[in-house]
This record gives C-alpha cells, sequence and structure tokens, in this order.
C-alpha cells in the first residue's frame, strides 16, 4: 500500500507522534521513510556572517540531530530511511519533498511547536493537508 512515506518533524509533541506512526506504517508496508527538518528562514533570512548565521546553524544541528535519532530507530527496525535538513518555508518544503521522491503518504504532527491552541490544527499542517497532491494523515 505505501512504497515511500515523507514525514517532517520539528520536534515537537505531534510531530513526534507523527514519527511513530510513520514508523509503524513503514514497517508495517516494507517502505521507505524520508525525515526531513526545515529551517523556517522566512523567519530569520538566509545566513549571511551575522547573528542569524549562528541561529540558522544552531537550527539546523538540532534538526540533524533529531533525523538522526529517527534514522537510528529506523535502522534499527530495519527501515530504510533517509533525511535532510533544508531551508524555507515548510508547508512548501514538504509539499516539494513529497514530489521529489513520489511519497505514498506524508505522515505530519497536527500542529507544531509554534502553536499555542491546543483545540486547533496548525497554519503548517493545515497548508499541506489543503494542498498537498498526496495523502497525508496527521497525528
Amino acid at each position: 500500500m505505501y512504497d515511500t512515506i515523507l514525514v517532517p518533524t520539528d520536534g515537537s509533541d505531534p510531530a513526534n507522534r507523527a514519527v511513530e506512526h510513520a514508523l509503524i506504517l513503514a514497517d508495517r508496508y516494507g517502505a521507505d521513510l524520508h525525515a526531513m527538518y526545515c529551517v523556517e528562514t522566512h523567519r530569520y533570512g538566509e545566513p549571511a556572517l551575522s547573528s542569524t548565521e549562528l541561529i540558522v546553524d544552531n537550527l539546523e544541528d538540532q534538526g540533524a540531530a533529531m533525523l538522526e535519532e529517527i534514522s537510528d530507530r529506523a535502522d534499527s527496525s530495519g527501515i530504510d530511511c533517509r533525511w535532510n535538513v533544508c531551508h524555507g518555508r515548510p508547508w512548501e518544503e514538504v509539499r516539494k519533498k513529497g514530489a521529489k521522491i513520489d511519497a505514498d503518504l506524508i505522515v505530519i504532527g497536527y500542529q507544531g511547536q509554534s502553536h499555542t491552541r491546543t483545540d486547533r490544527i496548525g497554519s503548517v499542517a493545515e497548508r499541506i493537508v489543503r494542498t498537498a497532491d498526496r495523502p497525508v494523515l496527521t497525528a
């Protein structure tokens, strides 16, 4: 049913639940897992020898650490996992990545770290659900 699953993360609790679902589905269906973290450079700008560069570098490192952990967990279950850190608007980058890898499913947390209301879907998840040209599962 699923050959390729994309799971974006920001380290939030809902994103971690999405990772759990993605790992279970990848294991069940023998799917390849692609994990991604997007540095929201529209908030900070692209790095250019300033304090912004330090912030972006720190976010890249945090994202890479999260993705390496996901990859290690996948590897221990025999799941092929690739990961990448990108820059841009997360909802746009998720859509691009989904198209590039021809994902059969995107598994995403229903809201991220910057969301303060627990009773509503986050803006990134909402945009992905609304605009994706492939199935999306929110967790």
